[in-house]
């Protein structure tokens, strides 16, 4: 898809960008940790395109998808850490996604402001967003600061906003998965996702958001 195709997006002073999948280029890491998950569950590996067919939130019926079966409480817990041992030991191996962080630079001389809004854990993602040299160029940054029933950004998007006084109306949420297209349109802020991470293009394009191939492409249809 070229830069070009996307409609322009006008008004726009702030940016919120996600994390995973969107400024992160981080999905061999992702699929290395299914694929562990997999390995603890009897079940044999999957491919990325696969994973990206099934993968939403919440991730337990995403889960029980990818398992063919429901999970006893202890289960659950025994999954999250499996996923989240074999994804640290891949962090590491993480480098920034295609035009990070020149695209930061150049919204910020734009005159543009950003922030950054996770659902990785709020401890764990400051330090990684800190090592890679980002933090100087967000507002504010916040990972998942609570947990909520229905496991979704959208309370957390709320929150994100609400803390730095930004109107909705001029917020545009950058990411990778459609639930940052319902957390944008819950809160009255526009969204661009991105094909770079953890949802297929066509599900993406069903949200009936624009899709974008990169970061950088996803900020060139913004307009301050």
């Amino acid at each position: 898809m070229a830069e070009n195709a996307l409609d322009r997006i006008t008004g726009i002073a702030h940016i919120v960008w996600d994390w995973n999948g969107t400024l992160l280029d981080d999905n061999h890491a992702t699929l290395a940790a299914i694929n562990k998950v997999c390995a603890e569950f009897g079940r044999p590996p999957v491919g990325l395109e696969y994973w990206r067919s099934i993968f939403r939130r919440p991730l337990l019926s995403c889960y029980e998808e990818l398992l063919g079966r429901r999970f006893a409480d202890h289960e659950w817990d025994h999954l999250n850490e499996a996923y989240d041992r074999q994804y640290s030991a891949m962090l590491p191996s993480c480098g920034l996604a295609e035009g990070v962080p020149d695209v930061l630079h150049e919204w910020s001389t734009a005159g543009g402001t950003q922030s950054l809004l996770s659902m990785a854990a709020h401890q764990h993602l400051v330090p990684l967003v800190s090592e890679r040299g980002l933090d100087g160029h967000f507002t504010r940054v916040d990972g998942r600061r609570f947990d909520n029933g229905q496991d979704s950004k959208t309370e957390h998007l709320l929150a994100h906003l609400a803390e730095q006084e930004v109107d909705p109306d001029t917020v545009v949420l950058i990411g990778d998965i459609d639930d940052d297209a319902y957390a944008a349109r819950e809160a009255g802020a526009h969204a661009i996702l991105v094909s770079t991470g953890m949802m297929s293009e066509e599900r993406l394009r069903a949200t009936g958001h624009p899709v974008a191939p990169t970061p950088a492409a996803a900020v060139a249809a913004l307009t301050c």
